[in-house]
């Protein structure tokens, strides 16, 4: 008798026979088979049918906590799930969160929202007071990263005290270690910061990684990692060096006319921050306005140079907040000319966008397109036409890449 496999028994739509109500059943196919379409088709069916199956998990986790305890629970999941102790502990506290949460465990059990967010709006649950309903819907239109800021927005708007809590919160739980791996013998650095010290940190660490960029032998470049290795090596064991040139925090907030006060307080890739805090920002910190004049600011530079100023990358981080494909952090970023240098694009604000490497590859590399919406002013990258046709055959990658990007 051939084995059945879990593909056999695994469906969320009909089959032959009927499935019984709250069965997850996918039936096998030959995925070789479907086209682009049918493989888009097949993984919406997959992560609804994760969705299911996490739900059924996170109820079976919340059982054996309450029948015995977490800790039960915990060595179940290892044992059982093969998982590890960190990832058992989490699943059980989302499990014990997500009973308390009916519209939230509800959408998950219909597969209409992925285990992440369910995960999200579970722990927020566990923080402060949110609105369980606002939080379904958005999880139900919005990818990953786009929801965790929606997330950390509400959870903000929901605190009677500004988040000063949250962000009181997120101070105390700053961690950091420092050990030698065991598998590859190499020293591992890592931490978790609040968002406003991480942002800092953030801002010397990558203007120091482009500082290193630009003395790199154009032919023979470190990798992106490399370059943050070493950024990160010589900020610590050099710091007579200093402050790489350019680096200035970007916090923004808005002006309320009537009131004559600063609100909505947030770092420039959108996440909140108390207006205590900006207050304490502002004693220390170099303040740039957040209205950029082309005379004033030099925002419109020509053919004059290729590279975008400082005043230039301020702008572009306070507009595009962070890479315009795929969310990565501004300060990381390449000030993109929309309309290529070399097709004579000028370095003025208009023409540049942020993107990462990896964007800016693809921008270059595979034709990718960089467009505007028309009603929002939004930039925003998209594939070539047809990137993956069912031939098997892609006619737009050029036969060479471009080994250099340049600002």
């Amino acid at each position: 008798m051939k084995p059945t496999s879990l593909s056999d028994h695994i469906d969320i739509g009909p089959r032959s026979g009927g499935c019984q109500p709250g069965e997850v059943f996918i039936a096998a196919v030959d995925v070789a088979e479907l086209s682009g379409d049918g493989l888009r088709d097949r993984l919406k069916v997959i992560g609804r049918a994760e969705s299911k199956l996490g739900a059924m998990k996170s109820q079976v986790l919340a059982e054996l906590s309450r029948r015995h305890n977490a800790v039960t629970a915990e060595r179940m999941a290892r044992e059982e799930l093969q998982t590890s102790r960190r990832d058992a502990q989490r699943e059980v506290e989302t499990a014990d969160r997500l009973t308390k949460l009916a519209e939230t465990s509800q959408a998950l059990g219909d597969g209409e929202i992925p285990v992440g967010h369910a995960r999200l709006i579970a722990r927020a649950a566990s923080e402060g007071p949110l609105d369980q309903t606002f939080l379904v819907e958005a999880a139900k239109q919005q990818g990953y990263d786009q929801f965790a800021k929606t997330m950390r927005r509400h959870q903000q708007e929901m605190s009677d005290d500004d988040g000063q809590s949250i962000h009181n919160r997120q101070q105390n739980n700053r961690t950091a270690r420092a050990f030698t791996s065991r598998d590859t013998g190499m020293f591992v650095l890592s931490s978790e910061f609040d968002p406003t010290t991480g942002a800092q940190i953030d801002t010397v660490l990558a203007a120091k990684e482009r500082e290193l960029w630009n003395a790199e032998d154009s032919n023979s470049r470190r990798t992106p990692q490399q370059r943050m290795a070493d950024a990160l090596a010589e900020l610590i064991l050099e710091p007579q060096k200093g402050k790489a040139k350019g680096t200035a925090l970007i916090v923004v907030a808005d002006f309320d006319v009537i009131n004559q006060e600063l609100i909505n307080a947030r770092l420039a890739d959108g996440t909140p921050i108390p207006m205590d805090e900006l207050v304490r920002l502002a004693c220390d910190a170099d303040l740039l306005p957040g209205v950029f004049r082309a005379a004033t600011q030099e925002m419109n530079l020509g053919r004059k140079r290729r590279t975008a100023s400082d005043a230039q990358r301020a702008a572009l981080i306070y507009r595009d907040k962070q890479c315009i494909g795929c969310g990565a952090s501004a300060h990381r970023c390449f000030a993109h000319h929309v309309q290529f240098w070399r097709h004579g694009g000028p370095t003025d604000f208009a023409n540049l966008v942020l993107v990462c490497n990896k964007c800016h590859h693809s921008i270059h590399d595979d034709n990718w397109q960089v467009t505007q919406h028309p009603d929002t002013g939004h930039w925003k990258t998209s594939p070539p036409p047809d990137p993956f046709p069912d031939s098997g055959v892609d006619s737009t990658r050029p036969l060479e890449r471009n080994p250099v990007l340049r600002f």
